[in-house]
Formats: C-alpha cells, sequence, structure tokens
C-alpha cells in the first residue's frame, strides 16, 4: 500500500510540473500585450515601458514562469494587471462561490443518479429500465444552460421560490447563500445525473453476469444480498472515476451557468480575466483548476485501492 501511494504521490508532483509549464507556455504565446491593451491604442512607447516594467513584464519569458511558480508554491499568485489586487485573495473570494456549487450538484447528482442506475440494472429490459433510460438520454442531450433557463423560468418567474441570480452571500446565512446555488446546481447536476446513472447501470449488469455472482447465489444468498454484497462494491470503480471527473468538471465548467445566474464564481473570474487579457489571473486560476483535478483523480486512485484489495498489493 506504502509503494502504491508513493507512485501516485510521484505521478502527482510530475502531473502539476508538466500542466504549470504548459499552461505558462500556451497563455503566454497568446498574441497581444496586457500593458499596451490595458493603455489603449494611442498609448506612447515609454508609457508601455513603464507599465511592462511595474507588472513584471519586461523580463524573460523564463524567469517569470519561475517566479510565478515560485510565487504559487509560496502561496503567492501574484497581483492582478487589472485590478491591482492580489489574486490569492480574488481566488479565495470566489473559491466561497464556486466551491460549494461543485460539491452540492456533484450531491445532487450522486443522489439522482445511484437509485437510477441501480434501480434500472435491477429491472434490465422492463418498463422501468426503460424509462430511466429514456430520461438519461434526454439529460445527455441537453444543454445544462437549458436546464438553467427553464428551471428559473419555473421556479424564479412563475413560482417565485428562488431568485432568478446573483448571490445572497454567506454573511446573509448559510441557508440563504444555499438557496441562491440551488437552482444552479440542480442545472449542473441534471445532466452529470444523466451521465453517472447510465455508467452506474451498465457496470452494475456486467458485474450481475460475472461467474462470481452466480456463485454466490448458488451458495444460498438472495438476490438483494448477492447485489448489496458483492456486485455493487465491484461495480463501483468505473463509477467512481466519472464521479473524479464530474467534480473536477463541475468546478471548472460552471463559466456557463455563472453567467446564466450572474453568480460571482472562478468561472465568471476567468471570462473577466481573458476579456482584459489578465494573463496572470487566467495563469492562476486555471492552475488551481487543474490542481484541483489532479488531487480528485489522486483521491479516485486512493478510493480505488480500498474498494479494490488488489491494487494494494500490486508491486
Amino acid at each position: 500500500m506504502i509503494r502504491y501511494v508513493a507512485r501516485r504521490i510521484a505521478s502527482l508532483i510530475v502531473s502539476l510540473a508538466v500542466a504549470s509549464l504548459v499552461i505558462f507556455v500556451v497563455i503566454e504565446v497568446a498574441p497581444g500585450d496586457p500593458a499596451a491593451y490595458m493603455l489603449g491604442m494611442n498609448a506612447q512607447p515609454d508609457t508601455v515601458a513603464a507599465l511592462r516594467a511595474e507588472l513584471g513584464l519586461d523580463v524573460s519569458r523564463p524567469e517569470r514562469y519561475l517566479n510565478w511558480v515560485g510565487g504559487m508554491l509560496q502561496g503567492d499568485f501574484g497581483t492582478s494587471y487589472t485590478y491591482r489586487t492580489p489574486v490569492a485573495g480574488m481566488i479565495a473570494d470566489r473559491m466561497w462561490v464556486s466551491l460549494p456549487l461543485a460539491i452540492y450538484a456533484l450531491i445532487l447528482s450522486t443522489l439522482i443518479a445511484f437509485p437510477a442506475g441501480i434501480y434500472a440494472a435491477v429491472r434490465r429490459g422492463r418498463a422501468g429500465d426503460v424509462a430511466v433510460m429514456g430520461a438519461t438520454q434526454l439529460g445527455v442531450a441537453v444543454p445544462n444552460f437549458w436546464f438553467a433557463m427553464i428551471l428559473v423560468l419555473i421556479f424564479a418567474i412563475n413560482l417565485g421560490w428562488f431568485s432568478a441570480g446573483g448571490f445572497a452571500g454567506w454573511d446573509k446565512g448559510f441557508w440563504a447563500a444555499m438557496r441562491s446555488l440551488t437552482l444552479p446546481a440542480i442545472a449542473l447536476a441534471l445532466p452529470q445525473a444523466a451521465i453517472l446513472a447510465r455508467v452506474m447501470r451498465s457496470s452494475l449488469l456486467d458485474m450481475l453476469g460475472e461467474d462470481f455472482i452466480r456463485t454466490a447465489r448458488a451458495k444460498g444468498l438472495s438476490a438483494r444480498q448477492t447485489l448489496w454484497r458483492h456486485a455493487l462494491r465491484n461495480a463501483m470503480i468505473p463509477v467512481l472515476t466519472i464521479l473524479g471527473l464530474q467534480f473536477a468538471f463541475l468546478l471548472a465548467g460552471s463559466i456557463i451557468i455563472e453567467q446564466v445566474f450572474y453568480l460571482p464564481g472562478l468561472g465568471r473570474l476567468v471570462f473577466q480575466a481573458i476579456s482584459s487579457r489578465d494573463l496572470i489571473v487566467v495563469e492562476s486560476v486555471v492552475m488551481l483548476l487543474v490542481f484541483a483535478v489532479i488531487v480528485v483523480n489522486f483521491v479516485v486512485d486512493m478510493a480505488y485501492a480500498l474498494v479494490d484489495p488488489r491494487l494494494r498489493s500490486r508491486r
């Protein structure tokens, strides 16, 4: 188990190093000078040069990369070109919206998908299975922003149960803040629940056809006992993979939903930073999101080892 964890930690470190280099190179080769963009088309060359020096853009790119990585290792993400405030503070403020939204949506997705997938697998070929698979097909096909607009139309405009947009803030109380995140979380969760339910059903059906399931039934276990004690646990490995990927997507890919509901999260921050060519903000937020993806995958690998003891014994 120790060797397994050590290999995964080494892989995590290498992945982060490669990701930081790729992110820096891709963003830095984008055309345009942030200083010239900020000062406008008619800015004098000496003024642009002075601003470049102030922003730290007058040094070589390798030095800027090392300064950026070294700062991140110390918790310093640099200073925003546009707002002239520390990027770390901007990210922390937005993270208190995006992270709870992603967790909320993941919980809703799991609560919907697991019962639906198990129900469909147990009733394979029957009306219940057909109904669940039809609903999941619709959930996969329809984009989440369409769900968002429908939810706003029904629950915000017609019924008035929720606000159509904005974030109440955690200072208004936990329930007020969660109420602001409910419709966005549902809009994010529905397509992900459809994907997860289909994976759950497919994986569980594969397990139910294995020889060890027939052996368990031959030993006298009921269908329910066989399902919960043997089939479901072994079917969880591909489901855990999808869960890990979904959390990363929900954290990093909610920019459209944040725009629809006007939420001050990381997605809107990246969108605004790209629009104003605030490269340091874009680099730092993207790196943070990549870090979250890699760490989630690491946690999923650890979960694999708990679910499947064979992984812990590999040399």
